[in-house]
C-alpha cells in the first residue's frame, strides 16, 4: 500500500471517532439508566461502561470516578428538569394558567425521563451530602420560580399586602413538595417491571420496556397537573380572596 493509501486509511479511522462531547453524553445516559435501576451503591462502572458501549478505562478517563460521574448525572438531569419547567410556562397567560403550564412541563418531563427522575428524587437525596446538595440547589431554583408565579397571582388578585413574602414562599415550597410526591405516584415502577428488566439482554430490555410503557395506564401530564391545580389552586384562590382557615377557639 502506498503513502496515499495509508493516508486514506488513517483519515477514515479518524473520521469514525466519536467526538468527546457525544461520547460523554452516551456515558451519562448509561449512568442514568444504571443508577436508577441498580441504585448508587450497587451500580458498577463495569456495567455503565457496558451499557455505554465503551471500555471502563475510558469512563474513568472522561469522568474520573463513580462519585464524579454521579454528580455529573445529577447536574445534567437537574438542569434538564428546570429547563423543562421554565420553558413550559406561558409567559403572557394569567397566573393560574402559567402555574398549570409549568406543572404540566414538570410532569411531562418526569414521565418522559423516569430514570432521571428516579436518580434525582430517590438516589441523590439518600447517598451523602454532596449529592443531596446538588438536588437541593435544583429544588431551590424551582421553588423560587413557583414563588414568583404565586406572587404574580397575588398581585393580579390585589392582595400583595395581605400575603407576606414568607407566606408566599411557604406556599411555593408546599406546592413543589406536592408536585414531587405526585410525580412519584404517577411514575411508580413496580417490582415486576424491575425483575423483568434484569432478566433481559440490553437490546431486548429496551424494546420490551417501550412496549410496557405504552401499555401501562399512566395519567397524562396535563391530567396530573390538573389534579394538583384542583387540590391547590382552589385553596390559593380563596386565600387571595381574603378567606382564611383558622382553628376554632
Amino acid at each position: 500500500m502506498g503513502r496515499a493509501g495509508r493516508a486514506c486509511g488513517v483519515s477514515a479511522v479518524k473520521s469514525k471517532r466519536v467526538p468527546r462531547a457525544v461520547r460523554e453524553q452516551q456515558m451519562l445516559d448509561a449512568a442514568v439508566r444504571t443508577f436508577a435501576r441498580r441504585g448508587y451503591r450497587a451500580a458498577s462502572m463495569d456495567e455503565i461502561a457496558e451499557v455505554a458501549g465503551v471500555s471502563k478505562p475510558l469512563v474513568y478517563l472522561y469522568l474520573n470516578s463513580k462519585e464524579e460521574l454521579f454528580s455529573a448525572v445529577i447536574r445534567r438531569e437537574s438542569a434538564a428538569l428546570v429547563e423543562a419547567v421554565t420553558a413550559a410556562v406561558e409567559p403572557d397567560a394569567p397566573a393560574d394558567r402559567q402555574l398549570w403550564s409549568g406543572l404540566t412541563g414538570f410532569f411531562a418531563h418526569t414521565a418522559e425521563h423516569p430514570d432521571g427522575w428516579a436518580v434525582l428524587h430517590q438516589q441523590a437525596r439518600t447517598h451523602g451530602e454532596p449529592f443531596a446538595l446538588e438536588v437541593a440547589a435544583m429544588r431551590a431554583e424551582i421553588v423560587r420560580f413557583v414563588t414568583e408565579l404565586i406572587g404574580a397571582a397575588a398581585q393580579e388578585a390585589g392582595c400583595v399586602g395581605e400575603l407576606a413574602d414568607r407566606e408566599v414562599a411557604g406556599l411555593a415550597h408546599a406546592l413543589v413538595g406536592a408536585a414531587e410526591s405526585l410525580a412519584e405516584w404517577a411514575n411508580v415502577r413496580t417490582d415486576e417491571d424491575a425483575s423483568a428488566e434484569q432478566e433481559q439482554e440490553q437490546e431486548q430490555e429496551q424494546e420490551q420496556e417501550g412496549e410496557r410503557e405504552r401499555g401501562r395506564q399512566r395519567p397524562a401530564a396535563k391530567d396530573t397537573a390538573a389534579t394538583l391545580m384542583n387540590f391547590a389552586w382552589a385553596g390559593l384562590g380563596r386565600l387571595m380572596d381574603g378567606e382564611r382557615w383558622a382553628p376554632e377557639a
